[in-house]
């Protein structure tokens, strides 16, 4: 053999043998690539999505919506009454009328937006590129400056992934607290409420007493406020942004509330190293503890823009368990406004009403409970301007539909019932009296957490299965109601598309499906949704398994859990979304990963949601553990021994927690943001599932009282000026680990608010914790993941 030959087969087998080590190996810079690729999202880039989220236009039952190919992107246009579906516009001419107004190159495939609205009778559209507002006229191709950006409907990332609304009408763009008519803005100066007239000019003060700590018609700054306006940093909207108001119908009169600040709870946080400046920053905020026996309160209030009266809403001040306060919604008669009024603990939910001019209230549904009422199935739909209320409740132990007496509240039939819950009330159609609606667990041998769409009559007659296949199902309806964009699929099945007609869920068009082709070529393993018994032996539960690319079923992998287990809904995927989930992520670092839902999570009977009443320190865990043992006999390459976990807020409790109440099976950790503490989190969400007052189950259940129990390897991560969770909680666990002696990482995020989870170097380190501690391998030195390229439109 010539020595070339012999040079070029010998570096052929050393290639070859480099590739299997990459291929076999776990942890490796190797491994790190693919899972920086995944977290970059090349997948979601190797996938022609088939989801379809409709922008309706004004009342009709035309829309459009955003197509993504890849990099790539189409406006799409369909009109369902004459059954065409085509571009939205020329996209060529119009990026060449663009680039011509603007003097930058646009190519169709990619124009600088995501959302538009047609103007002028569809003849032209308006959009914004930031910082600029623009409108193009589709006969002439000629694109202008309309001033500063709009924001709203102009401003939004158009064309989402699916899921459920996206049905509003398309309208005239409207100003912030404008009213219906267009003739006055509400605004707030100085901690009063003011209008002014749009046609005049003339500006009428309403209020003159307003002051910091008892302002109108906002809410008050969150830390998020306080440190954008003192660093002068971006980033997401204020809470508080803009003056909150509800106007009547008729233009009339004005519903707001009047914040009290005066008792509210301080809460305090230190940046250390601010951007532009060498010192630290301090600030003090309220916070709504659920262990302050006072809270802020906010009192409903009417005025007549007119005459500038002012009405006090008869009714209790409403406690403030988180953020600004809450507004009212008017009757269509503009004479009432109704209001729902929760008390602390969730055990007591009043939906009530007010007479505009007098402020006597009334209360229509008093929902009471022994442990406690979600108030996110408290959904209220009013009928004939409040004649009939449609209401759901679990009042049977399943979240179902009822007709009542929308004066009395009383109960004039059911409209559901059986053994499976109503998810969301999509639709109230008042003339043909009928209900849309979704549930999971009716369709018998299906997974209990896919959503079907319903119609049935107000009296329980009637009922229809609208949307059939087996799958999970995202609805829009029309604004006319003759109508519904369906998008469906599984955690096995791609997305599809359709447009069906709403009277019986036939299919009028196919509108999109997914192409997966690209994504199959690479060698992506399909993650598995799975069923198992939980604790009791008896109940189903359901989760989702990731494996890596390069998975061989013949070695052993140590298992990754993914967990947040917050009551007010359920988390492992059963869409096809599962293959971006970042638990594919920690596959491709050498794991197989996991996330399931336990009992205590969202979507099934109030009992298997109940598990968490005054509990959250279950987490749904021993229900987790039962299922990973089913797993691990089913699948011998599962590794039980080597068991880490991680999650974010709720999920930063959860894993620590983890660690803490069952080390013998979870050995590793990594836990951020987390809300260590439930006396230290925000009254709003606490309460909901741990009861008010705070009882000695708050103790018993906090990390903090838990901290000498920890056997395992914990990585704690907070950042310094979280917005959500105060960084308190993680401060104060941290103490209390270091008083018992115990070993654990810990990373302040500096500058980090509360969503600092998919920050590069955050996610790096929590890489190496686990590959260090789980697989026992150092792990690649430098790696650094390179931050994927923001959206610019």
């Amino acid at each position: 053999m010539p020595a070339s030959m012999k040079r070029a087969f010998a570096c052929l087998l050393t290639s070859a043998l480099l590739f299997a080590g990459h291929v076999f190996a776990q942890g490796t810079r190797a491994d790190y690539e693919r899972a920086e690729r995944v977290l970059n999202g090349s997948l979601a880039d190797l996938v022609v999505d088939g989801s379809v989220a409709p922008n309706w236009i004004r009342q009709s039952s035309r829309f459009w919506y955003l197509k993504r190919t890849g990099q790539e992107k189409q406006f799409v246009l369909v009109d369902a009454e004459r059954n065409t579906r085509g571009p939205a516009f020329d996209h060529e001419k119009l990026a060449a009328a663009l680039s011509a107004a603007t003097g930058r190159t646009y190519k169709a495939t990619a124009l600088p937006f995501n959302a538009f609205q047609f103007t002028g009778a569809g003849q032209s559209i308006e959009f914004d590129i930031a910082p600029s507002h623009y409108s193009c006229d589709l006969a002439a191709w000629r694109c202008e400056s309309r001033g500063a950006a709009r924001g709203g409907a102009f401003g939004g990332r158009g064309g989402g992934r699916g899921g459920r609304g996206g049905d509003e009408a398309e309208g005239p763009p409207r100003l912030p607290g404008q009213s219906p008519d267009g003739v006055w803005v509400a605004f707030t100066r100085d901690n009063n409420l003011w209008v002014r007239s749009v046609v005049a000019g003339q500006q009428i003060q309403l209020t003159t007493d307003g002051t910091e700590l008892q302002p109108y018609a906002t809410g008050w700054p969150n830390l998020g406020d306080l440190v954008r306006e003192a660093t002068g940093t971006g980033g997401s909207t204020p809470s508080t942004a803009g003056t909150m108001v509800s106007w009547s119908p008729d233009s009339s009169k004005i519903e707001t509330f009047r914040l009290d600040m005066r008792t509210a709870p301080p809460a305090y946080a230190l940046e250390v190293s601010p951007p532009n400046r060498f010192l630290p920053l301090a600030y003090s905020y309220h916070y709504a503890y659920p262990s302050a026996p006072v809270l802020p309160t906010a009192s409903w209030l009417i005025f007549n823009v007119k005459t500038g009266k002012r009405v006090d809403v008869d009714a209790p001040p409403e406690e403030i368990l988180y953020g600004g306060g809450e507004l009212a919604q008017w009757f269509r008669n503009s004479r009432e406004i109704h209001f729902r009024h929760i008390d602390r603990g969730y055990s007591r939910i009043r939906f009530m009403a007010a007479d505009a001019e007098t402020g006597k209230a009334r209360t229509i549904i008093d929902e009471k409970s022994e442990d406690y009422v979600e108030a996110s199935k408290f959904q209220t739909r009013l009928v004939n301007d409040g004649e009939e209320i449609v209401y759901s409740s679990e009042r049977d132990g399943w979240n179902h539909l009822y007709l009542l007496d929308g004066k009395t509240g009383a109960v004039k039939n059911r409209i559901t019932k059986g053994e499976w819950p109503v998810r969301s009330i999509d639709r109230v159609d008042e003339k043909e009296r009928v209900v849309y609606f979704s549930a999971g667990g009716k369709e018998p041998g299906e997974d209990p957490y896919l959503r079907h769409d319903y119609r049935v009559g107000f009296d329980g007659l009637g009922l229809k299965l609208l949307t059939p296949e087996n799958a999970d199902h995202a609805v829009a309806y029309s604004p006319d109601g003759k109508y519904m964009v369906d998008t469906y699929s599984r955690v096995d099945l791609p997305p599809v598309s359709v447009l069906r007609r709403a009277a019986d869920g036939s299919v009028a068009m196919e509108l999109e499906k997914t192409d997966i082709s690209r994504l199959v070529a690479t060698g992506w393993k399909q993650p598995e949704r799975f069923k198992a018994k939980g604790r009791d032996g008896k109940t189903d539960v359901y989760g989702v398994l990731w494996r890596p690319t390069n998975f061989d079923p013949s070695r052993k992998y140590s298992v990754i859990e993914q967990i947040y287990s917050g009551p007010q809904s359920f988390f492992a995927p059963d869409t096809f979304a599962a293959f971006r989930n970042a638990s594919q992520v920690f596959a491709e670092l050498g794991f197989v990963a996991v996330q399931i839902d336990g009992m205590g999570t969202d979507g099934r009977s109030h009992a298997f949601h109940a598990v968490a009443w005054k509990d959250l320190g279950d987490g749904g865990l021993p229900d987790h553990i039962a299922a990973l043992k089913q797993l691990a006999e089913k699948y011998p390459y599962i590794d039980l021994s080597r068991v880490g976990i991680w999650g974010h807020s709720a999920g930063g409790y959860n894993s620590t927690n983890a660690m803490l109440t069952h080390p013998e099976f979870y050995k590793v950790a990594v836990s951020s943001a987390g809300n260590h503490d439930h006396r230290l989190d925000k009254a709003g969400w606490v309460e909901q599932w741990m009861s008010y007052p705070a009882g000695k189950w708050y103790e018993e259940q906090s990390n903090i009282t838990l901290a000498p129990k920890l056997q395992g390897k914990l990585f704690l991560a907070v950042g310094d000026v979280d917005d959500n969770v105060t960084p308190v909680s993680t401060m104060k666990l941290a103490a209390a680990l270091v008083q018992a002696g115990k070993d654990f990482d810990f990373l302040i995020m500096p500058n980090a608010a509360h969503g600092f989870g998919g920050d590069p170097y955050f996610q790096r380190r929590r890489w190496d914790f686990f590959v260090k501690n789980l697989l026992g391998v150092t792990p690649p030195e430098g790696y650094k993941i390179t931050p994927r390229p923001p959206e610019t439109n």
